[in-house]
């Protein structure tokens, strides 16, 4: 009898953290056109480089898109570059934008760990939310025209935070 209840106690829970718990989010973009700004609109070839990064992440067409942004630090700044493998510069379109927030570290569990939650700030004393560069020394910059934040804190990725009209 001692060795049956022996061999129960040395089982214990696994420690596993279940795919579907939620963990940092990322930031979601969608694309919406300027001129009808209910429509969403696809995306082509759009590569986003990463400040101070070398390899950027790229999306070859889409109306949404999801974007990790920094934990150590209170923005991340991107550059956005539209038709980014095009043959002719002409057609290549590039801003930069940062994004400016505050995090909080938040217990999941003891198989998870933690999570970083993001608040886009919207205090006016703050910097903005976003800002879009609108440097001279970039070539084709403008392409975006209007940026509109949807949902200020990031808990999930179930919903749109950002809208980007161009």
């Amino acid at each position: 009898m001692i060795l049956i209840s022996y061999s129960f106690s040395s089982c214990e829970k696994d420690d596993i953290c279940d795919a579907n718990t939620p963990t940092t989010p990322r930031l979601i973009i969608e694309f919406y056109d300027n001129d009808n700004r209910e429509n969403r609109k696809n995306v082509t070839n759009l590569s986003l480089l990463g400040d101070g990064l070398t390899t950027a992440i790229v999306f070859t067409t889409g109306t949404k898109i999801q974007v990790p942004l920094q934990l150590t630090t209170t923005s991340t700044t991107y550059t956005f570059t539209l038709n980014a493998d095009n043959d002719n510069p002409a057609l290549i379109f590039t801003d930069i934008i940062q994004f400016n927030y505050s995090t909080k570290t938040v217990y999941v569990s003891r198989a998870c760990g933690y999570k970083i939650l993001f608040d886009l700030n919207s205090d006016i004393t703050l910097p903005n939310p976003f800002v879009l560069n609108d440097d001279p020394a970039v070539t084709n910059g403008n392409w975006i025209k209007d940026i509109t934040v949807e949902k200020f804190n990031l808990e999930t990725e179930n919903e749109t935070h950002i809208k980007i009209y161009f």
